[in-house]
């Protein structure tokens, strides 16, 4: 039927001729998103004090079509961050950073940088408590490994060695981090099964 303006009127029922796609997107929350919410919970409960360190950034344009909805146009990082959170826990400092990859057989160690390689070192030798939580999106598992044993893995690329660790090596030098609630990532078990 045509109404008064010539136009066809639109369908009610529209026929399917393909089956709708599977989407597994967002189907957990990222790793950063599990620990922001693990800290959150330890700070409540005063069990730890960790945060998430700042990025920072040097603003150099904003634009401001009304005063209540400035937008930055322009911006670049001051320097190279170093690891991803910070803290204190039973009166000894923690640092470590938080990487996430869907590679299923090894963790690349283009991931970490080497400005960050040196932050850890420096804690390492000032005896505070440094990691690196690697989660294998694939399999859902978060790993925790110190510090240290990623040492010998960087020092080695340069060597000749592997430029990423394997899956199976992450598994028998690392350990899995419980996945409890409301710590998603209870990387704090860990720590008093390794250092207290």
């Amino acid at each position: 039927m045509n109404y008064p303006n010539g136009k066809k009127a639109a369908t009610q029922v529209q026929l399917r001729t393909s089956k709708p796609t599977t989407t597994f997107s967002n189907r957990g929350m990222s790793l950063e998103e599990d620990i922001n919410n693990t800290n959150i919970y330890y700070r409540t409960a005063n069990v730890a004090i960790i945060h998430k360190k700042p990025t920072p950034v040097q603003i150099v344009n904003v634009n401001y079509p009304k005063r209540s909805a400035a937008v930055i146009t322009e911006g670049y990082f001051k320097q190279a961050s170093t690891t991803d959170y910070n803290g204190i826990y039973r009166g000894t400092y923690v640092d470590f950073e938080a990487k996430e990859t869907k590679n299923k057989t090894s963790f690349p160690l283009n991931n970490v940088h080497e400005h960050q390689i040196n932050h850890m070192r420096s804690i390492v030798e000032h005896n505070g408590i440094c990691f690196l939580l690697i989660r294998f999106a694939a399999y859902n598992e978060t790993f925790f490994l110190p510090a240290m044993k990623l040492f010998s893995y960087w020092d080695s690329q340069f060597k000749g060695g592997r430029k990423s660790i394997p899956y199976q090596d992450v598994k028998e030098i690392s350990v899995e981090v419980p996945m409890n609630y409301p710590a998603q990532v209870d990387y704090l078990k860990v720590i008093d099964q390794l250092y207290f």
